[in-house]
């Protein structure tokens, strides 16, 4: 990959805060008007909601979301390919697998976050 954009940087300190579970840092990265997937399915909407359902998310499972490879797409839109590993509070691994995280970027932010089948090409492989 050439030099990190921008919007790559923005991506991995996203990904950073997020496993850190800070969430004010995480937010800070994100529009006021974000959308980001629930895990059961759905979308959070805006600030409030979004910390709420981190709370709550967190309370139930340790998420590890490592970004492998990053590919610009059309639209400015970028696709993560994300190695995800899901465990219960207790430690023991619910889910090891890699997904792809679609964002739109906007004015330097995150604006929103689709859950996405990675291409059978293998993206980072």
């Amino acid at each position: 990959m050439q030099n990190p954009a921008p919007e790559i940087e923005l991506l991995r300190a996203a990904y950073a805060a997020f496993n850190a579970r800070d969430a004010d840092a995480t937010l800070a990265l994100l529009t006021l008007d974000v959308a980001l997937p629930r895990f059961k399915g759905g979308f959070a909407h805006g600030h409030e909601e979004i910390r709420a359902y981190w709370a709550e998310l967190w309370s139930e499972k340790d998420i590890n979301d490592e970004p492998i490879a990053f590919h610009s797409e059309e639209g400015g839109r970028i696709l993560v390919d994300v190695h995800q590993v899901v465990r219960d509070l207790a430690g023991a691994i619910l889910a090891d697998k890699h997904i792809g995280h679609r964002f739109t970027i906007e004015h330097g932010l995150i604006q929103s976050m689709e859950n996405c089948p990675l291409p059978s090409s293998g993206l980072g492989a």
